[in-house]
């Protein structure tokens, strides 16, 4: 019969309160969509929803990463009603998956062992996507396929639109599309994936605020920012890095290639990671990162495309 996988929103598992499934996954909770749920309680109660209908045989994985998630975890596991397993993009986890240092560990069946180099999974920079390589993991094993089978797939995984895409590299600055990335936690993870970024965010902005990209502000050469945020977001950082008012994404995207042409220090990125909802200017946030990505091939310089995603 095969095998059907599903990535489901908190919308659609307060509209489906008897799905069961055989495996589950809880990648990690952060603050998103307050005003459906009626606050973070009733955010983190439609997360756990999944679990609701689980059996003794079901297999339940969920990061360990965030607060919200390792509370879930605990639970389940003192439930003991099927397997729960911790997966973590930081830290070693008992009869779990984790990855340390960019090497990924199988601790599953005992004694944590190495079965990842994720340097040769170029496509997934960052902690978060070591979270999301164990969670894969970690599926496909306790789905029954072999170790070695996951790693080589891992290596080969093309990487995913709107979500830290390479778009081109232009006179050696690479152009990513992370349009996904609608809340400043998704921000911060990209931003924290570079050394040298001409930032471009704004949209409608959500709950939250920016708290959770202040740790990574000292890799940002300079914000542009757009669209109804871009007044609130300007107040936050103006004192942190040099802001310019952009308004839209194609002045955004003619400023920061500019000034990223500028930078002599090398490694410098043009990331669009808007920290926010795109509705104020665009349909969703697949049309925003489809318009970034015409925007850049439009730009003048010596192209050199080689897709996917930037390490």
């Amino acid at each position: 019969a095969g095998i059907y996988v599903l990535e489901m929103s908190s919308y659609q598992l307060d509209l489906t309160p008897s799905i069961s499934c055989d495996i589950s996954v809880l990648l990690n909770i952060s603050p998103d969509h307050l005003g459906r749920h009626g606050g973070m309680d009733g955010y983190v109660e439609a997360k756990k929803s999944m679990f609701r209908n689980q059996t003794e045989n079901s297999t339940m994985i969920v990061g360990i990463d965030d607060d919200y998630s390792r509370e879930i975890f605990e639970t389940l596991r003192a439930d003991r009603q099927g397997r729960a397993i911790p997966i973590s993009g930081t830290r070693a986890v008992e009869k779990g998956v984790f990855a340390i240092d960019g090497v990924l560990f199988d601790s599953l069946d005992g004694d944590p062992r190495p079965v990842l180099d994720l340097a040769d999974a170029p496509t997934l920079p960052g902690a978060h996507n070591a979270q999301n390589a164990a969670a894969a993991y970690a599926v496909t094993r306790s789905a029954g396929l072999d170790w070695q089978e996951i790693s080589d797939a891992i290596k080969t995984y093309p990487g995913l639109a709107h979500r830290q895409e390479r778009v081109e590299v232009i006179d050696g600055v690479a152009y990513i599309n992370d349009s996904k990335a609608t809340n400043a936690d998704a921000a911060a993870r990209a931003l924290g994936c570079y050394e040298a970024i001409c930032w471009i965010a704004g949209g409608q902005s959500k709950e939250g605020g920016l708290d959770p990209v202040t740790p990574y502000l000292n890799k940002v050469v300079h914000a542009f920012l757009i669209g109804e945020a871009q007044d609130a977001f300007a107040a936050v950082l103006a004192d942190r890095v040099p802001v310019t008012k952009s308004d839209t994404l194609a002045k955004a995207v003619e400023q920061a290639h500019q000034r990223a042409q500028e930078d002599k220090s090398g490694g410098c990125v043009v990331l669009l990671s808007p920290a926010c909802a795109s509705f104020d200017q665009f349909d969703n946030f697949e049309q925003r990162g489809d318009v970034f990505k015409a925007l850049v091939q439009g730009l003048p310089g010596q192209h050199n495309s080689e897709g996917g995603a930037l390490r």
